[in-house]
């Protein structure tokens, strides 16, 4: 009897490598391997990771590279909507995943795949982003969760490979680490607890520089187009930046929130090039656009980067954000400048054509040339009008005696 062939999304990873063996020892299926590239992995990763697979008994083995697609279609929209997932995390894998699963269809589809298999676990927001995708967009491709349904633990599923013959350096999976262009994410033991904090070693960057350092980072409509002084493409300039900001320790958090199915999740990142674009691409914002532009943006924003963490990126009304959002770029134009030290960095100013803290108009707390003393006392009255009238009405009460 002909095997059924399954398509396999594959990190080379513990939970992956699990699905590997156990589709094609337990369940007898013909396991295909893909590894769907976000940015995060070198060419000797991606060489490691296909000599992986083949070594399991995977039949094939196939890199997807949607880095620029990825981008494109979503990155620089969380960089003009300055999404940070509860002040702090990027969405850095949280957005990965929709286009891994998109890449995965599209690759099913043109091979004939009409089963799909993914690592992610039964407590997670993964297996919600990755199934969703899949039902929505190739209904016909069923989809198999190892992980998930056999309820399985990663100390399991190291004594099930040893059982099987599977070599692996066992100390590098204590920690599961998934790597993009827009960060890294960091879980292990002391996640799945509320108090315990991740050591230095979990982290994929060592912390090694002393001192300070300034850089400036360039936006042209709001995208990151050079790097102290030098042009480069948006992705060049988030690789380049991290590797001068990684080393300072910068960019590393632990982000708590709520999962797509109702329960807390604890997870560590590093993402130093996506929080210091953010971070400066914000204070350019707040030189060039109106109060009203900002105010707008801030609620936009916050609703983009909502969908894309809920396995919302498919829902129509994305589009329409992403079309404001694209909109209110126009004069997002000029060079950031921030000091790094180690741990932290501080942006220290902007420079930008459309600085509307332009000297010609005002200078702030000092003088203005654009209205009288006389202008500004009437302007008062009128705004304070209807404070006036009610509280000659119902008297001051307890606020003053």
């Amino acid at each position: 009897m002909e095997k059924k062939k399954v398509l396999l999304a594959f990190s080379g990873g513990l939970d992956t490598t699990f699905c590997a063996v156990h589709l094609a020892k337990e369940l007898n299926m013909e396991v295909h391997s893909a590894t769907v590239n976000t940015g995060g992995f070198t060419q000797e990763d991606l060489d490691q990771t296909a000599a992986h697979s083949l070594m399991l008994g995977c039949k094939s083995h196939q890199v997807l590279d949607i880095t620029a697609d990825y981008y494109l279609r979503c990155i620089r929209f969380m960089i003009f909507g300055n999404v940070l997932r509860n002040r702090s995390y990027p969405l850095s894998v949280s957005s990965e995943r929709t286009f891994q699963a998109i890449a995965l269809v599209e690759h099913a589809r043109k091979n004939g795949f009409n089963y799909v298999a993914h690592g992610s676990t039964a407590a997670g927001n993964d297996q919600v982003r990755f199934d969703l995708v899949i039902q929505v967009l190739a209904p016909e491709i069923k989809i198999i969760t190892p992980i998930r349904e056999l309820k399985i633990s990663r100390e399991n599923e190291i004594a099930y490979l040893k059982k099987a013959g599977i070599e692996m350096n066992w100390s590098k999976v204590e920690y599961s680490i998934n790597k993009g262009i827009w960060g890294t994410s960091v879980g292990g033991k002391e996640t799945l607890t509320s108090s315990d904090e991740l050591p230095a070693i979990a982290y994929p960057t060592s912390m090694e520089k002393t001192g300070s350092e300034t850089l400036t980072i360039g936006f042209d409509q709001g995208e990151p187009v050079s790097l102290n002084g030098q042009n480069l493409e948006p992705l060049m300039v988030i690789r380049e930046l991290e590797k001068l900001a990684a080393p300072w320790g910068v960019g590393r958090d632990v982000h708590v929130g709520d999962t797509i199915i109702g329960i807390k999740g604890r997870v560590g990142f590093e993402a130093a090039a996506a929080r210091m674009i953010i971070d400066a691409h914000l204070a350019l914002e707040k030189h060039v656009l109106t109060r009203w532009q900002l105010h707008w943006k801030e609620q936009i924003g916050q609703w983009y980067g909502m969908f894309v963490h809920e396995a919302q990126y498919l829902e129509p009304v994305m589009r329409d954000l992403e079309s404001f959002l694209e909109s209110s770029q126009k004069n997002v134009f000029g060079e950031v400048s921030l000091r790094l030290r180690p741990y932290s960095y501080t942006v220290t100013g902007i420079e930008s054509p459309y600085d509307l803290m332009n000297a010609s108009f005002a200078s702030y707390g000092e003088m203005n040339r654009a209205w009288t003393a006389e202008e500004v006392d009437g302007f008062t009255r009128i705004l304070g009008n209807q404070q006036r009238i009610w509280y000659d009405l119902n008297g001051t009460g307890d606020l003053i005696e």
